[in-house]
């Protein structure tokens, strides 16, 4: 089996908008059954939305405007990207989280793409399965993690190609430890990470203000009007996730600094966007003249 690291960079947008963002790298490591590197696929995208990139997209990826400018739009560099698949036969794809596949997911619907491959194909969270094999309960950054291995970093964070080598490195260390009876098939998801997040932080709150550890008091105490819940299926995820995660045994707290209380890392949450959930996309303009910048 050959397994392919998978890691994208999608543009942003300062301000709220129905537009979606769009990814605008992908890059790709092919892995052997011996976890060597036989092969690499790397390329840019020029979004059709806010195909200017913003300063903080700039200073974050380092990605130069001109390379978005000169590339090709979505339709045809997933299809290369597709091909570049096709060499190997029932692979494994591997993403640090669940957002890389998810846009790819939502770009290849919103462009009108038969997504059944994105579907089909075996996928197996790394980032979930670092977690479960170091003990870990929150989060951590592909830098973290081979801080965590004792491994050297190289090359640019945020550039999905050196993120994918980074990635593949972690994989490889950890591959002993591994449960691969996590890997899944991609499901639409109408809440996202950050949204999650916040819930799990909440579950603390409520915990700590010794507060009834409900959906209802969740919402009526600290969700509201943090997180809009006017889509049905939303709600009936995120409280789903909240029983799950309620039922959890709380672990003895370690000694913290006074920044990562509960009430802190609900504040911290609260500064990062939450609202992008699975929506019907807007179809693209036919032409470059009518994309948005």
């Amino acid at each position: 089996m050959d397994y392919i690291i998978l890691d994208i960079e999608f543009n942003g947008r300062k301000f709220a908008s129905d537009l979606p963002m769009e990814v605008i790298e992908i890059g790709a490591v092919r892995l052997n059954e011996s976890l060597e590197i036989v092969d690499e696929f790397s390329a840019f995208i020029k979004p059709v939305y806010f195909a200017k990139l913003n300063s903080f997209i700039q200073k974050k990826t380092g990605i130069p405007q001109a390379s978005i400018d000169s590339a090709e739009r979505f339709p045809r560099v997933i299809g290369a990207f597709l091909q570049w698949l096709s060499r190997s036969e029932a692979p494994m794809i591997v993403t640090w989280g669940g957002e890389d596949l998810k846009r790819i997911v939502l770009d290849t619907r919103m462009h009108k793409l038969d997504d059944a491959y994105w579907l089909t194909v075996d996928y197996f969270d790394l980032l979930k399965g670092f977690l479960r094999y170091r003990g870990l309960t929150n989060d951590v950054s592909v830098e973290g993690a081979l801080l965590e291995l004792g491994l050297s970093s190289e090359g640019s964070a945020h550039r999905a190609l050196d993120d994918a080598r980074m990635t593949a490195d972690i994989f490889r260390k950890s591959f002993p430890e591994l449960d691969f009876s996590f890997k899944q098939k991609y499901k639409d998801q109408h809440s996202n990470a950050k949204e999650r997040r916040f819930v799990k932080n909440s579950i603390r709150l409520l915990r700590s203000q010794k507060k009834p550890l409900t959906w209802e008091a969740l919402v009526e105490h600290v969700i509201k009007d943090k997180i809009k819940l006017d889509n049905p299926k939303k709600a009936a995820e995120l409280q789903a996730y909240f029983e799950v995660e309620a039922a959890k045994k709380p672990k003895p707290p370690a000694p913290k600094a006074p920044s990562e209380t509960a009430e802190s890392k609900i504040q911290d949450a609260e500064t990062e966007p939450l609202a992008e959930e699975v929506q019907t996309p807007p179809s693209p303009p036919t032409d470059d003249s009518s994309a948005t910048n």
